[in-house]
């Protein structure tokens, strides 16, 4: 770009003496041919002619100049990196904008309609000017869209995450060969989908948006924000009362893969990710998360569906939380032995040590069953335990064989669809006919494990049927 003052050129007065006598000296010679010509018989029509044809001169030289002003350049140049709507925050933002701009594709313009696949990647780069450029390059070279970029800057370089389409003929090694020789370290790369086609700062609002409407959302949003991850709960006191020691500082807590933060109902909340280790700006975002979980406190949609059994009783499905604690130890006391250790898999008089923990909205979802005289006689629970998600009925005796257990199993796989579930399992005995029935009454395809006695039913819920999933807003949410 030239400003332009410095554009302008001298003034000379010599110039403009030069542009004035030659301005005398037309009009002269034009005066000087017009009484000539004016004297002739045909004068005027000559002088007419002549100002017609100077016009018409004129005027095609404007419409042939406006014509050729606007054609397209004789060279046409492709450039496949396309950043016009990126977020580009680091120093070699600018350079790498340049260079693009001026480098065309060396491999020429991609076919219109040559297959792609969406590739998510994040590498390190030297927080040096030209270094982002280099590698914005490197993929322009081989037909490589941008369409995100975020940058994470660190002590020592940057980390770069880029959301990339590319033909569908670059396999995964080939592009970390190509970005490693542009200067890019410690190169991660993933298939992406459609989804990840959203920006970071809407998918982050819309994730704080989920957290602030139930305290259950909090691991899911952490999840979803931080990707494949596991997230542990670790209560400050055990179930058996005892204290467990397990905090965090009140800033948290970052050692590179390990993520740890104070829970806002007690105790830590720890993240961990391997194969790729967390940068600054993803613990500060997950820990504003947390933050905002904290100022809002414990919190449960009140949403209610009534359900009609066959028999013609009325029933009504809720969320549930901590303030149902003591309808809940009641329904305890008129259940069964039996009952109680088909659900809990253990000592019966241990069952109403678990409802703090059941019921905490920290640890998952859970459903209530409740009569037309408001008293409880069935619990459905959704348990977050890492990257794996458990499924859990209990029904009261004298409401057993009903469908109640089949609809609350309903309603928990559909909010485990809802949070990105891949399966869920249960944990029950071989002589448990009715959660083996619920299960196969999902129409799901199931996995079965028996090791001494114990049953463990998997269902993978990529399949899961339309017709077997109640809408959302009427599964409790």
């Amino acid at each position: 770009m030239t400003s332009a003052k410095s554009a302008r050129r001298p003034h000379h007065w010599r110039r403009d003496l030069i542009e004035l006598a030659a301005l005398f000296t037309a009009v002269a010679v034009a005066d000087a041919i017009a009484n000539m010509i004016g004297h002739q018989p045909d004068g005027p029509y000559l002088l007419i002619a002549s100002a017609l044809t100077l016009a018409a001169t004129a005027a095609f030289h404007t419409w042939w100049a406006r014509r050729h002003s606007h054609s397209p350049p004789p060279t046409a140049v492709d450039y496949s990196v396309d950043l016009s709507h990126h977020t580009v925050t680091d120093n070699a933002a600018a350079t790498a904008v340049a260079a693009l701009v001026t480098t065309p594709t060396a491999a020429g313009p991609a076919p219109a309609d040559e297959e792609t696949a969406l590739w998510r990647m994040r590498t390190t780069v030297r927080d040096t000017p030209g270094s982002l450029a280099a590698l914005c390059i490197a993929l322009a070279r081989h037909r490589i869209d941008i369409l995100t970029l975020q940058t994470h800057p660190l002590t020592q370089g940057t980390v770069d995450e880029f959301l990339l389409r590319a033909p569908a003929s670059l396999q995964a090694r080939q592009l970390s060969r190509t970005i490693s020789a542009a200067g890019g370290n410690s190169t991660w790369i993933e298939r992406a989908d459609a989804h990840d086609l959203v920006d970071a700062p809407t998918r982050i609002l819309e994730l704080a948006t989920r957290a602030a409407l139930d305290s259950a959302e909090l691991p899911l949003a952490l999840r979803q924000l931080l990707g494949r991850c596991t997230i542990h709960s670790l209560p400050a006191v055990s179930i058996t009362g005892r204290a467990t020691g397990e905090s965090a500082p009140v800033e948290g807590m970052l050692d590179e893969a390990v993520m740890r933060l104070r829970d806002p109902s007690g105790g830590a909340i720890t993240i961990e990710r391997p194969y790729l280790p967390f940068t600054p700006t993803e613990f500060a975002r997950a820990r504003a998360l947390v933050e905002l979980d904290a100022r809002l406190g414990p919190r449960v949609p009140r949403s209610e569906h009534v359900l009609t059994l066959p028999e013609g009783n009325g029933i009504t499905v809720r969320r549930a939380d901590g303030s149902d604690l003591a309808a809940a130890r009641a329904m305890h006391n008129r259940c069964s032995e039996q009952t109680l250790r088909l659900r809990y898999h253990g000592p019966v008089r241990d069952a109403d040590r678990y409802l703090d923990h059941l019921l905490s909205p920290r640890f998952g979802r859970t459903l209530a069953v409740q009569t037309a005289s408001g008293r409880l006689v069935a619990l459905g629970h959704l348990l977050w335990d890492g990257d794996e998600t458990e499924v859990a009925l209990l029904v009261e005796d004298d409401w057993q064989r009903r469908g109640i257990g089949s609809e609350l199993l309903g309603r928990l796989v559909t909010l485990a669809v809802e949070a990105g579930c891949d399966s869920v399992y249960a944990v029950t005995q071989a002589s448990d006919t009715g959660m083996v029935a619920a299960m196969r009454a999902l129409e799901l395809p199931l996995d079965y494990q028996i090791e001494e006695g114990t049953l463990v039913i998997t269902a993978r819920l990529d399949a899961t049927p339309a017709h077997c999933l109640p809408p959302y807003e009427q599964a409790g949410r």
